[in-house]
């Protein structure tokens, strides 16, 4: 199994913009793999390749824990095509572990992807509603060198942020505590 570290607030590569996937070759069936892998140990509900330090547009849902289906889908170079409805919802993400907060989504998606068929890139467009649409939005935005924490107001997002540094400190505990 290769599961890898998840780039965790604070690697700059999780600010970059990733670069369009344009060639099946054994780094994008290794990439899908480490996603697949990686976000299952880390009970996911979705990966970003920057998360693992991969600037590809590429990304992993965890269909079965969405129940929408029975395995991991992999989309590469993503883009939404429309957007409706608005809802409010807790979100979180692997790479700033225990911090959860409120953050507004469109409720409806239109999606256009490609998927691996074989060695083949093949387009897909399809339609997302509530969590799945959240979820991909959220992965999106990894693409895109965007966290969820940056939908927050500044004063929430420093309080969070202020939050997970505490939970992310080494304990400095003594043989006495």
């Amino acid at each position: 199994m290769s599961v890898v570290p998840i780039r965790l607030f604070g690697d700059p590569v999780l600010r970059q913009r990733a670069e369009p996937v344009d060639q099946v070759d054994h780094n994008l069936h290794r990439w899908i793999k480490e996603l697949v892998h990686t976000m299952e140990a880390a009970d996911g509900l979705g990966l970003a390749a920057p998360q693992i330090g991969v600037l590809r547009r590429l990304f992993v849902i965890n269909l079965p824990a969405l129940e929408l289906g029975d395995a991991p889908r992999v989309f590469i170079n993503p883009e939404i095509l429309a957007k409706e409805g608005w809802d409010v919802a807790e979100e979180g993400c692997l790479s700033l572990p225990g911090l959860y907060a409120p953050v507004g989504r469109y409720t409806r998606i239109r999606v256009r992807a490609q998927i691996l068929e074989e060695d083949t890139l093949k387009t897909i467009t399809f339609d997302a509603e509530d969590l799945y649409a959240r979820v991909i939005q959220h992965e999106l935005d990894h693409l895109n060198g965007v966290l969820f924490i940056d939908h927050l107001p500044l004063r929430e997002r420093a309080r969070l942020l202020a939050q997970w540094k505490g939970l992310s400190a080494p304990s400095h505990r003594t043989s006495s505590d």
